[in-house]
């Protein structure tokens, strides 16, 4: 998929800087998280955390979408050791909404898979559950993408709230394309 350029320049990072400027620099691994007191959301900023050098010795910079003010955001980024990580506050979800994401429905949001999942990564992994407006849409599907310039080279829409993409996965396939492309 062809991402417009135009729109990508209208989309600040918390550094001031444009996602469009960013992708002009180096691919991105786009992760579009659901709300921060989401079980799963902070299973996935673990996550990216975990692979971060893995992420980066893959010429990927790491840009992380959310809901939230960048403040409360910056709280979730120095609690998951992702402080300095470049970050897009999308309080009306038009980021969102650009690549494809929308509201999960009930079984998406509710079902036996996420209350499954969300027992072991809530309790048994520590993540925890919180609900509260400031910290984004409850409801808000999320997905991860990898871009380079303006083109999505890897891409997992969750079809529900408890699907964990398999990061390495996606940067294998990622680079895979990149030493054909050479």
């Amino acid at each position: 998929m062809q991402l417009d350029t135009e729109i990508l320049e209208t989309i600040p990072t918390n550094t001031g800087e444009s996602l469009q400027h960013i992708l002009t620099q180096s691919p991105v691994l786009l992760c579009f998280l659901r709300h921060f007191g989401c079980t799963f959301c902070r299973e996935s900023l673990a996550d990216v955390a975990d692979l971060q050098p893995m992420i980066e010795k893959s010429g990927l910079k790491i840009v992380l979408v959310h809901m939230a003010t960048n403040e409360i955001a910056e709280e979730y980024m120095v609690r998951y050791k992702l402080k300095n990580s470049l970050h897009i506050s999308d309080p009306d979800k038009s980021l969102y909404e650009y690549f494809g994401l929308f509201k999960g429905n009930f079984w998406q949001l509710y079902g036996l898979k996420v209350w499954a999942r969300g027992l072991k990564a809530g309790l048994v992994d520590g993540h925890g559950l919180s609900i509260d407006a400031d910290l984004g849409d409850y409801s808000q599907m999320p997905g991860v993408f990898i871009v380079n310039g303006n083109k999505i080279i890897e891409q997992f829409i969750h079809r529900s709230a408890a699907d964990r993409p398999n990061y390495s996965i996606m940067i294998d396939s990622f680079l895979q394309k990149q030493q054909v492309s050479r």
